[in-house]
């Protein structure tokens, strides 16, 4: 962190990622909290020499510099307040002649979790919006769990009956993948042998005892509730749009698979079958049927994603995935070890059921070490829809997914960059759209553009650098982006202009076209309708029941501006906090000929 990204910092709110804390002439007990929650959860930078005054950090400095800094960074390394050695990256800034230390504590590795306080594991802090959060119980047995040098899936289960366990079914439908995958390997018929050899079954204190992962992957439904009394997954259909749908709304289909993984898995492909698309097409070269729906691949490696990672040993929440008519919702109890970032590298990466995962890839059903989220990407990308949306969230250890089914790239962002008047690559147009697809205020990050298909952290950088060139992004940090505010008001304003042959007449859409794709919508209505002054954004959301500012503007306030019927009374500050809006002469006449 420069000072300047500091200064940039200072003028937001302190959030997962950042603390501040006086620290005038010595550091504060709380501090440590602070380290520990950042080391558990992802990291974060703890800012001392800044105080919140009035709702706003303000820079008090440091008054004895030396003696603090020293101070806690012998705490760090001393390892008797925590109990592990907290390496930091301390950087020392001067401001307005005042003394600032922006301290970046890492996440520390799976197994160095959890770090605490006074040798009490209890006293683990993880990170949660912008504060420091106690352990509770469950939290602190997930951690642990995680950081056990032996793997829960393949821990020996003394208590289950070997000749009783397995499901012969899915033993045999195994063998059967297996051969066909492997036909370099000695054809192992006997199903105690095929386990034994692959170590779904193993041999301790003269007894053959079946590991958690071989009853979880074949065993009968009666001895998987057994070790895992929850569902291995909840699967709803819901015939409605996300943004329509609420909890309270019944499912239209629905399905909690209670058998083991291999089954819950074919059962998955058979419902998720009748509900895809189904085109026909022909390979040239081999002349057989292709009729695998488009979206298969980022399906299968989702869903695969959330059965081979999920944690097992977690009995409180249950994986569910939830398809709604414009996207598919992936969760998971447990995170990722891994950052969002290295998700998209090609590389192996430290699973936390290293046996169900290799019980995958034997098989086939996940080819390649460490790209299934590249894959899910990469197949969302050729589609032309918007990116996965990932959430690795390592406080509540949780993992969720989102495919959108929605074009990254519309007609009325086509018409727009027509217009720009610059020249862009495809990976740089797209990298604009999705900076405007964003809700306003949301940057766009270096990991993010990387999802548009793009390899590596460097050539998303140079992209985005080109964007920043042609003033169509502003940088906020070394990773984060955000569309420039004239490009996103233009963009609102100019690149979803209806073609004029949609209009009736000179003055604009009649009310006979109200409610039709062309007309005015019923939203559109009401605000004309009601507007007898000028008003702010926040009265018009309230007459329509709106409550999301970026949604409002987006499907009812910028097409009324963009048809003339509504516009601004300070155009030249579209953001202005004083901002409001009137209706012009010809949205004056459409509102009094609809009420004629």
């Amino acid at each position: 962190m420069n000072q300047d990204e500091l200064l940039a910092r200072l003028n937001g709110i302190e959030w997962n990622d950042f603390e501040c804390k006086r620290a005038q002439r010595g550091v504060p007990e709380d501090a440590y909290k602070t380290v520990s929650a950042f080391a558990n959860t992802a990291g974060g930078w703890l800012v001392f020499g800044v105080s919140e005054v009035k709702g706003q950090l303000e820079v008090t400095g440091v008054a004895e510099p030396d003696k603090v800094q020293n101070d806690f960074l012998a705490v760090l390394r001393g390892g008797q307040k925590l109990n592990r050695v907290i390496a930091v990256a301390a950087h020392r800034f001067e401001i307005d002649g005042k003394h600032v230390f922006a301290f970046h504590v890492a996440e520390s590795p799976r197994a160095e979790k959890p770090v605490y306080l006074k040798g009490d594991p209890r006293q683990s802090f993880l990170r949660r919006g912008a504060g420091d959060e106690q352990f509770t119980q469950s939290e602190l047995e997930r951690f642990l769990r995680d950081a056990a040098q032996d793997r829960y899936d393949g821990g020996a289960l003394y208590d289950i009956p070997v000749d009783q366990c397995f499901d012969k079914a899915t033993v045999k439908w195994y063998q059967a993948q297996f051969a066909r995958r492997n036909p370099e390997h000695v054809e192992v018929t006997d199903p105690i042998e095929f386990l034994l050899n692959w170590n779904f079954l193993v041999e301790k204190d003269g007894r053959t005892l079946p590991t958690r992962a071989g009853v979880l992957l074949f065993g009968t439904g009666r001895y998987v509730g057994q070790i895992l009394p929850r569902p291995v997954l909840d699967y709803q259909r819901i015939d409605a749009a996300f943004d329509n749908w609420s909890a309270e709304q019944r499912w239209h289909d629905r399905y909690v698979f209670e058998e083991n993984i291999f089954q819950t898995w074919q059962g998955l492909v058979s419902r998720y079958m009748r509900v895809a698309e189904h085109p026909f097409s022909l390979d040239p070269a081999t002349l057989r049927r292709n009729d695998d729906p488009p979206d298969y691949v980022a399906f299968r490696e989702a869903a695969i994603n959330l059965l081979i990672h999920q944690d097992y040993g977690d009995h409180g929440r249950k994986a569910s995935i939830k398809l709604f008519t414009d996207r598919t919702v992936f969760w998971n109890p447990g995170d990722a070890f891994a950052t969002d970032a290295e998700l998209l590298d090609p590389t192996e990466k430290e699973v936390r059921n290293p046996a169900i995962v290799k019980a995958f890839r034997r098989i086939g059903l996940s080819d390649q070490a460490g790209t299934g989220i590249r894959a899910i990407f990469r197949n969302w990308h050729e589609l032309g829809r918007t990116p996965p949306q990932l959430k690795n969230d390592k406080a509540r250890k949780e993992f969720g997914l989102v495919l959108i089914n929605k074009p990254l790239v519309t007609d009325a962002m086509r018409h727009f960059r027509q217009s720009l008047g610059t020249n862009l690559t495809p990976e740089q147009a797209d990298a604009l759209a999705l900076a405007l697809s964003l809700p306003e205020g949301e940057s766009l990050t270096l990991t993010a553009i990387r999802g548009l298909g793009i390899s590596t952290t460097q050539q998303a950088r140079a992209v985005a650098d080109h964007l920043v060139r042609q003033q169509l992004l502003d940088q906020l940090s070394d990773t984060q982006f955000l569309a420039r505010d004239s490009i996103r008001q233009r963009f609102a304003l100019e690149a979803e202009t209806p073609p004029k042959e949609q209009f009736g007449t000179k003055s604009g859409p009649s009310w006979d076209q109200a409610g039709t794709k062309s007309g005015l919508s019923a939203e559109q209505r009401i605000v004309l309708a009601q507007m007898a002054d000028e008003h702010d954004i926040a009265t018009l959301m309230q007459w329509v029941g709106r409550s999301n500012r970026s949604k409002f503007r987006e499907a009812v306030l910028a097409r009324l501006m963009t048809w003339g019927l509504v516009a601004m009374t300070i155009p030249d500050k579209p953001n202005s906090s004083n901002q409001r809006y009137r209706l012009t002469e010809m949205g004056k006449g459409l509102r009094d000929e609809g009420s004629e």
